[in-house]
């Protein structure tokens, strides 16, 4: 316990660092190096580590998507701006974006599938299928942060709601499951994470929602935002219902593969993708409701 929370506290530490500094490449440097770290975890997870010809385009993917997440579309003008500080704000065209990215996996899906018919069974279909899946799930997830960043009417507060749906919901789903679901009497899914409880699930839930609804208060009064509130519960109920699925996925991931954590570079928490996968989901489910659903008033 002790240990975990002194890791939980670093992390937070790291993470509101990388918030106040998020127009500057520090926070792309932050996103790169975490999405390096859980495609490596995820293909030494499937055995697959050592198979370069698959995993290093993955690393180096993961590593460039963050900066060209931010400046698609405006290559040719990088030279022309002044200053790194001028360049963290000069973001890309969105639709360029989504067409770099279709383009991106059309390519890498052929490639695995060259890779897989040309190995001559040394690469096994359903493992590259995962490292495939899940990899791009992944990047998905990481890239969502600065799409929120960037490209989000109101951006740069509205992109904290992806922290605040995965790690709100993680702790006090892991608080309310300690208090009120001692004995496990009732176990939420025994088979894939035997220590999760209905109780610590809807604890997550509940408080999720009630500190996003704050913190759309807190946009209201304290920035030049006027935030539509109801929008901010129906995000937080949305982000912890997600949050608590992405988890189970990559916990069904590692029940498969039989081992008990991707990694142990977090003391007491494991790897970067046993932190980390409760965020990739809650990333892609608001990236896509902020699309239909605008958060703010007047903007």
């Amino acid at each position: 316990m002790k240990q975990r929370i002194i890791t939980g506290l670093v992390a937070t530490c790291v993470l509101i660092v990388n918030l106040i500094f998020a127009r500057t490449p520090l926070l792309l440097c932050s996103l790169a190096l975490a999405s390096v770290i859980s495609v490596f975890e995820l293909a030494r997870c499937v055995g697959l580590h050592k198979a370069y010809p698959l995993c290093i385009p993955l690393y180096v993917l993961a590593a460039i998507c963050p900066f060209v997440t931010r400046y698609a579309g405006n290559f040719a003008d990088l030279f022309e701006i002044g200053g790194w500080e001028d360049l963290a704000t000069y973001a890309g065209d969105l639709n360029k974006l989504r067409h770099y990215a279709l383009i991106v996996i059309m390519v890498m899906m052929f490639y695995f599938f060259a890779m897989m018919t040309f190995s001559r069974g040394k690469y096994k279909v359903t493992d590259v299928s995962v490292l495939f899946m899940v990899s791009l799930y992944i990047l998905l997830g990481i890239n969502g942060i600065v799409v929120m960043h960037d490209y989000r009417t109101g951006g740069e507060i509205l992109y904290i709601t992806i922290f605040i749906g995965a790690w709100v919901t993680d702790i006090f789903a892991y608080f309310c499951g300690m208090l009120f679901g001692r004995g496990g009497k009732h176990k939420l899914i025994p088979d894939v994470s035997p220590k999760k409880t209905v109780e610590g699930s809807i604890g997550g839930i509940v408080f999720c929602v009630l500190v996003m609804w704050i913190y759309g208060l807190l946009c209201t009064k304290f920035s030049t935002h006027d935030s539509y509130l109801w929008f901010f519960v129906i995000g937080g109920l949305i982000a912890s219902i997600v949050a608590q699925l992405g988890d189970l996925l990559m916990s069904v991931v590692k029940r498969n593969y039989g081992i008990k954590d991707y990694g142990k570079i977090f003391p007491g928490h494991g790897g970067m993708l046993d932190r980390l996968d409760s965020m990739f989901a809650v990333s892609v489910a608001l990236m896509a409701f902020s699309s239909f659903f605008g958060f703010f008033k007047g903007i």
